[in-house]
């Protein structure tokens, strides 16, 4: 027995002595990943420093090196730092940024059907829902086909909803679609089709040049996108006059982007904390952008005394019909563009259909505690 006690005490000792050994490496393991010091990204967004996009930027850089603890370091540099801002596609699939952050629609010279991720009515989808598809209804299979048909060495993580954004920025009220034609426009994506085919002149500028351009008599109206932005970007010193509403961005998102081969080359925990750091930086984005956008929009009517209006039926109506005629084109020309559009066709038939029969319309609510009579004041 004294024999077998001893020999038991011996085969402890040695499991102790390699359970130690193996926990000593193991806690070396991250020695040797941090002495290699942490990666570094040189990034640039598609936005002026002063707008709110390029604050969004810098709040999904944040993200991912507060929860990498350093050990990705993204450094985002605003438009025009390196690259114009319509080239940052270009910049980053061939290195010379690691990544940026920028919107899909800016690619649409490169591939028209990039511009389905924002640039029209989303068949009624908003852009919550257009991210769903993204997700979960093949639109992210979709997306790298897009990007490999035109040999760009990118990953590509759309992300942030955006509100529906204004028709634009006019010196009068439009009333009726013939309002639109002759006009100098500003606009992207496949916008520019549908302005073009409601009349307008379109000149196709990244945000930090339209007021200027507005400024200057280079353009007639313009749209951009949303009241933080219009009104950091100057758009009420150059017009006073806003038409709210239109089908032409109704489901817009922006893109997280990097050089395929600076991702490829990441740890995959670090390439799992930027894929859940994007879907936290999204939720986030928009919670932010409704406080700064309703914050904004009501200065803008206040202290900045612009008029806003909504965009008459009729020229909503108009949009649609030919956005219409416009997807139809592409599709001849591009299979697949009609590839995407389909997919998104037959998601959002399903989707939107669960959404109107399912989802109150908060207008009744709105009236009853706001509106001329509204009781919130009474509570």
């Amino acid at each position: 027995m004294k024999h077998r006690a001893e020999s038991g005490g011996t085969s402890r000792r040695r499991f102790l002595r390699g359970a130690a050994a193996a926990g000593a490496a193991m806690a070396a393991a991250p020695s040797i990943v941090r002495a290699q010091g942490p990666v570094s990204m040189r990034w640039q967004s598609t936005w002026p420093s002063k707008d709110i996009f390029h604050e969004f930027a810098l709040d999904f850089a944040k993200k991912v090196n507060d929860m990498t603890g350093g050990d990705l370091k993204i450094e985002v540099l605003p438009a025009g730092a390196v690259v114009p801002a319509f080239g940052l596609l270009d910049a980053v699939s061939e290195g010379t940024l690691d990544g940026g952050h920028g919107v899909m629609v800016y690619h649409y010279g490169k591939q028209t059907a990039l511009a389905l991720w924002g640039s029209g009515p989303g068949f009624a989808m908003d852009a919550n829902m257009t991210l769903a598809w993204h997700k979960y209804g093949g639109g992210r299979d979709l997306l790298a086909k897009l990007y490999e048909s035109i040999g760009a060495n990118v990953v590509s993580f759309p992300y942030g909803p955006m509100p529906t954004q204004p028709l634009g920025w006019f010196k009068k009220p439009v009333a009726k679609a013939e309002d639109l034609q002759g006009l100098k426009f500003r606009t992207v994506g496949i916008s520019i089709d549908v302005f073009t085919g409601l009349g307008a002149a379109v000149n196709a500028l990244p945000g930090g040049e339209i007021v200027a351009a507005l400024d200057r008599g280079l353009l007639d109206a313009a749209e951009f996108n949303n009241a933080s932005s219009d009104r950091l970007l100057g758009f009420p010193d150059v017009s006073k006059v806003c038409m709210l509403q239109g089908y032409h961005q109704n489901a817009e998102t922006f893109e997280i982007l990097f050089n395929k081969g600076k991702f490829d080359g990441l740890p995959d925990q670090m390439k799992a904390i930027i894929s859940n750091a994007v879907d936290a930086a999204s939720a986030d984005m928009a919670w932010k952008a409704i406080d700064r956008y309703s914050t904004d929009y009501r200065e803008m009517q206040t202290a900045d005394q612009v008029k806003f209006y909504k965009t008459p039926e009729a020229i909503l109506k108009r949009q649609l019909e030919v956005y219409d005629e416009v997807v139809k084109k592409k599709s001849a020309e591009n299979p697949v563009f009609k590839e995407v559009l389909q997919s998104q066709i037959a998601f959002a038939e399903r989707a939107t259909r669960w959404e109107q029969d399912t989802v109150v319309n908060r207008r009744m609510a709105f009236d009853h505690y706001f509106g001329r009579d509204g009781v919130a004041k009474s509570l």
